[in-house]
């Protein structure tokens, strides 16, 4: 049964570490592009679905800014400077 339980904190603390380095993409609203121009943005660079791009773009137009990507930041940075290099604002939180 130690076994068992070392094995348990030995999978918590690594899922600890885990979220401890997830971060998040956050994509903010700048009044600039169409919708259906951050759609394909979001289809090309994150791989979203369209529905899924479809919907993020209407929250960050509604509330301003949506997470659209979780990961690590080395995941997450390529996905920032394609967004950025498209001119829409985009942040690693």
């Amino acid at each position: 049964m130690k076994a068992d339980e070392n094995t348990k904190k030995q999978t918590d603390q690594e899922e600890k570490e885990k979220t401890r380095n997830e971060r998040f993409l956050i994509l903010h609203n700048d009044d600039h592009h169409s919708f259906d121009y951050v759609i394909e943005a979001l289809m090309n660079v994150c791989e979203h679905a369209p529905e899924q791009a479809t919907q993020c773009t209407l929250i960050t137009h509604y509330k301003g800014k949506c997470d659209v990507k979780k990961g690590s930041f080395t995941y997450l940075s390529p996905m920032k400077k394609a967004l950025v290099e498209r001119e829409l604002r985009a942040t690693i939180d």
